[in-house]
């Protein structure tokens, strides 16, 4: 057998390779190839590394190159700048009023204040590794970046706490890798400089928690637990921190609450629930609770027992308020923030961009930097005024119609209620301590008591006209002013309420009884002196005043183009309270930062106005409104009527604004009262709006008497005298004037006080007129000439006075009291001017309606206005001739000539005689008789006789019948003389009689006694755009107040 292997091949020796180094050689080489090629790969892959590590680098820092390096100090400034509401306090500075309103609620709270559970929980479900990383987890980080370049529907996040922190307070809420690479560098910042307590406070703060029980929007957990649980953060249990911590995921997707309020359906909350649970388990797999804490937590229930009830909001129960205080402490931060940057009110008022930044600079610090604003406001003062608007208006509250446009843009009239305004402020600080905004402020949303502007109607009296003169010198309390017909310079008449004038009236008189001509006389005396820039100005109405309320005459009425608010009035007529000094009213007493740090406290400044002896003397005529005049039935409402009070009434054109303001000692209350549209008249108006006045004070009398019942009066700040004048012409009253009953006296200043004694009265011959008493004239019968003579004016002071037109003379002498014994002049004594008797050049009409009883013969009165008397006249037979028998001024005359025909002529001022009377028979008179020997004939009833005797020739044996069908009856109702005629309503309702000026004591009366009881009426303006005042007494004492409502109706004059 053969050794050979088959075809030929020798077999392989593995063991001889091995031995031999073959193996081992090609291993190597293989090695080595193999090797080099896994290193080349790795060498590629670290080049690929470190380039893809330097672009993404080189984009990081090109994500980040235009953020600032923050300092320390401005990282932590901003992470604790947090959004916080601001709250408003009552002047107890611990009630609060509310919060100001804002898009978001937050309160600040310390770390320790935080229930544990809560931390914990936050942490478990937000930033699990949040006490061992730097600020930023990269692990997270990454696993982000991947699900965003993966486009992954599974998002898990990678945002610490830290990084929330950063995105909430420093950067903004932008989704982009740009702004996630600033906060991720900005996060490692903040770990450098925040320990991990203080960065978990401050994201415990910030973060929103959705909507509490009011459907407000929430941040912080201590907004959140009040909100959603009704307890503070630190006394949340398990269960509601679990809920709590949930939140911020989703806000208002697990929040309870919709945005009114109102709970979730129970489907609709199962989310927040599933979300409450989940973070029970990571609190759970963490270790923060045990087992059995997990168990009973998670047995907790979101429901309406669990959560807390809506707390009453400063909307909802302070709606005026909340408006009123956030409109002025905006204004007041707006101002401190522009003096903060250096800026001034002439850079804002030059540059409107820059004033609409700092508004909203302002608007924003007062919504979320947690302010606390202290007010003036009393909260018990506050709520009684508006218990005595609600027990009035739950009432028969009077309605009327305003015109509105519709959702079509169309002017249509809807129901409007008569609407009011009312405010207190203390004299000597300006604090307002209460007000009445409105009938219902969420209805209108405009405050009646600061915001609306109306006309102020008398009530601009004291300030612009009496006030004013007193301090001017340019009038007195006892200066007379003569209430006669008198002009605009548009030729327009200044009219009284109640049509009619009362002569002779001091000023004193004419404030208290509101009569509108002696203001409107005395405000263009001194117009020249410009006492609005001198005296409304300085008291802080300039914004309220427009070019044409500067020269508008009838600005004495309180016709302003546009108006001044309640606060305005009130807060003016509180100067006179504060001895002229005038304080600017104010409703924020300090701003504090969240911090106490005070940005804003309020500094009273006083601006002299008035002199002190200016103001008192206001202050005493006005103390007279409530004695006798326009406000004379308010003294009887109040509880305390010893309080020395004193004040205006005041009423608009057409009756739309009714007034009262009256200050004492201590504090100024105002009311007023009115329609958007159309007029009060015959809804009693000023006896509501005294009525709301009186029970305002009474109701907080009885809260704060220490403010509203001073124990002193007013005080006299010395400078001032009492002076005795005439009424007729203001001067020292001379012996003449005081021998006829019109010698008054008055308090004045000192330096303005009477030294000329008075020369306005002669003594002289005087017949009456019409009950009016007259200097007789040179062919005025003298058997008419009073005995004793008499007192008339002096011509030189009529003319003097310009007293001289017959309109003027026959209003200017009052009709009553000691003016009856004083006359006018004739015609010709005034010159060339006409008399108050004017000449006509006709004989009288005969009297009419003879007749005779017992001795006796009466006759009803001529019909002719200038009659001085009468002459009876007797026949002995019927066609005999009369003989005049007797005269007299009355109309009957006694006889003692038995039997006979008798009748009686009229004799005139002029000395011209009328034809006889119709005769009446006495007895069986004789055989006739011859003619009538005084010339009479049947053709000349009328025919006149100047001799005085009437014994002229014999005439128609018919005359007396003939002069009987010749005389005009007995009309006797054209009264021209000084007669106030009708007797108008008395808007105040008084019942007082006039006794004139208050004064010092002595003999007062303004010669109008028995008619001005305290009513108000209006006076039409100019009729050139001017305002007007419909405010005066209006003599019935009958407890109701009238209105001018002629045909000239000054419109544009109010405002509404």
């Amino acid at each position: 057998m053969s050794n050979k292997p088959e075809n030929g091949r020798k077999k392989l020796d593995i063991r001889s390779l091995w031995q031999s180094g073959t193996i081992q050689k090609n291993g190597r080489i293989t090695y080595d190839v193999v090797w080099n090629v896994i290193l080349f790969f790795i060498i590629i892959g670290v080049i690929g590394l470190f380039f893809a590590g330097g672009v993404g680098a080189g984009y990081f820092a090109s994500l980040v190159k235009d953020e600032e390096v923050r300092s320390e100090e401005q990282m932590k400034e901003t992470i604790y700048n947090y959004s916080e509401t601001s709250t408003m306090f009552f002047n107890d500075e611990k009630t609060e009023i509310g919060d100001v309103r804002s898009d978001l609620y937050r309160e600040e709270v310390q770390l320790e204040q935080i229930n544990e559970h809560l931390r914990n929980a936050v942490i478990a479900t937000e930033d699990e590794y949040f006490g061992e990383h730097k600020g930023v987890v990269p692990k997270a980080v990454m696993r982000a970046v991947v699900q965003e370049v993966t486009n992954s529907s599974v998002k898990t996040g990678g945002s610490t706490l830290t990084q929330q922190l950063v995105k909430n307070q420093i950067l903004t809420n932008e989704v982009s890798f740009e702004r996630k690479a600033k906060e991720m560098l900005l996060a490692l910042r903040i770990e450098r400089f925040l320990d991990k307590d203080e960065i978990l406070e401050a994201y415990l703060n910030i973060v929103p928690f959705g909507r509490n029980a009011n459907g407000q929007n929430v941040a912080g957990v201590q907004t959140a637990a009040q909100g959603i649980f009704g307890v503070d953060a630190k006394d949340l249990t398990l269960a509601q921190s679990a809920y709590i911590a949930g939140l911020p995921q989703s806000p208002f997707g697990y929040t309870p609450f919709y945005n009114d309020g109102s709970i979730k359906e129970p489907e609709n909350l199962e989310a927040g629930i599933d979300r409450m649970h989940e973070v029970l388990e990571r609190m759970h797999e963490a270790e923060y609770i045990t087992q059995a804490e997990y168990d009973e937590a998670m047995k907790f229930e979101i429901n309406e027992e669990t959560l807390t009830d809506p707390k009453a909001t400063v909307l909802g129960t302070y709606p005026a308020i909340n408006q009123e205080v956030q409109g002025r402490a905006k204004a007041l931060i707006k101002d401190h923030l522009m003096k903060e940057n250096g800026h001034t009110e002439k850079d804002l008022a030059e540059d409107d961009e820059l004033s609409e930044e700092y508004e909203t600079m302002a608007e924003r610090e007062l919504s979320a930097g947690g302010y606390q604003i202290h007010t003036t406001l009393d909260k018990e003062v506050y709520d009684a005024m508006q218990k005595v608007r609600d027990s009035y208006t739950e009432g028969n509250w009077p309605w009327g119609k305003e015109t509105v446009l519709n959702s079509e843009g169309e002017k249509v009239k809807v129901d409007s209620p008569l609407q009011l305004g009312s405010i207190i402020i203390e004299n000597s600080t300006g604090k307002i301590y209460g007000f009445i905004g409105g009938y219902d402020f969420e209805e209108e949303n405009l405050n009646h008591a600061t915001q609306a502007r109306r006309s102020n109607g008398s009530t601009m009296k004291p300030l612009l006209v009496y006030g004013p003169s007193f301090d001017m010198g340019a009038a007195q309390p006892g200066s007379v002013i003569a209430d006669v017909p008198f002009y605009y310079n548009s030729g327009k008449e200044v009219r009284n309420f109640s049509r009619n004038h009362r002569g002779f009236v001091s000023a004193r008189y004419a404030l208290a009884k509101s009569y509108n001509v002696p203001a409107v006389k005395q405000y263009k005396k001194i117009q020249s002196q410009k006492p609005v820039e001198n005296y409304l100005v300085k008291m802080g109405m300039e914004e309220n005043l427009v070019k044409d309320d500067y020269t508008n005459e009838s600005m004495a009425l309180g016709g302003l183009r546009y108006g001044i608010t309640v606060e305005n009035n009130v807060n003016a007529y509180a100067t006179f309270g504060n001895k002229g000094k005038f304080v600017d009213a104010y409703m924020i007493e300090k701003i504090e930062t969240k911090d106490g740090d005070t940005i804003y406290e309020h500094q009273a400044e006083e601006t002299e106005v008035y002199s002190p002896q200016a103001a008192y003397l206001t202050i005493d005529v006005m103390r007279d409104v409530l004695e006798y005049g326009t406000g004379s039935r308010v003294r009887g409402l109040l509880y305390n009527r010893g309080v020395d009070w004193a004040g205006k009434t005041g009423t608009s054109q057409s009756t739309r604004d009714s007034w009262f303001v009256a200050t004492n000692p201590n504090v100024t209350v105002g009311m007023w009262t009115g329609f958007a549209e159309g007029n009060m008249q015959n809804l009693n108006y000023n006896s509501r709006t005294q009525g709301l006045w009186a029970d305002v004070v009474n109701a907080v009398s009885e809260l704060r008497p220490e403010l509203m019942v001073p124990k002193n009066d007013f005080q006299s700040p010395g400078g001032l005298v009492t002076r005795s004048y005439c009424a007729t012409s203001g001067l020292l009253a001379s012996d003449l004037c005081s021998s006829v009953g019109l010698a008054k006296s008055d308090l004045y200043d000192a330096d303005y006080a009477p030294t000329k004694v008075d020369d306005s009265l002669i003594s002289g011959d005087f017949v009456r007129v019409k009950d009016q008493l007259v200097l007789a004239g040179p062919n005025t019968p003298g058997e008419f000439i009073i005995d004793g003579g008499g007192v008339t004016l002096s011509p030189e002071f009529l003319e003097e006075n310009g007293y001289t037109s017959s309109e003027v003379l026959k209003e200017l002498l009052p009709n009553s009291g000691a003016w009856s014994n004083v006359a006018l002049p004739s015609t010709d004594s005034i010159g060339s001017t006409a008399s108050s008797i004017d000449n006509d050049g006709q004989a009288p009409a005969a009297p009419g309606s003879v007749s005779a009883s017992g001795s006796a013969i009466s006759w009803s009165p001529s019909s002719s206005s200038d009659v001085v008397g009468y002459r009876v006249y007797r026949a002995s037979t019927p066609g005999g001739s009369f003989t005049q028998i007797g005269s007299t001024v009355d109309n009957s005359l006694g006889f003692s000539g038995g039997s006979g025909i008798y009748a009686v002529r009229a004799v005139d001022y002029f000395g011209q005689s009328s034809g006889l009377s119709g005769t009446t028979t006495v007895g069986n008179p004789g055989a006739p008789e011859p003619s009538d020997d005084e010339g009479t004939s049947s053709n000349n009833s009328g025919g006149n006789s100047n001799s005085g005797n009437d014994s002229s020739n014999s005439g128609s044996s018919n005359d007396g019948d003939e002069d009987s069908n010749d005389s005009n009856g007995n009309n006797s109702g054209n009264d021209e003389g000084n007669s106030d005629g009708g007797q108008a309503n008395d808007s105040e309702g008084s019942g007082n009689n006039d006794s004139g000026d208050s004064g010092s004591g002595d003999d007062n009366s303004e010669g109008n006694s028995g008619e001005d009881s305290g009513g108000e009426g209006s006076d039409d303006g100019t009729g050139d755009g001017s305002g007007s005042d419909s405010e005066e007494d209006s003599d019935s004492g009958d407890g109701s107040e009238g209105n001018d409502s002629g045909a000239d109706d000054v419109s544009d004059s109010q405002e509404n």
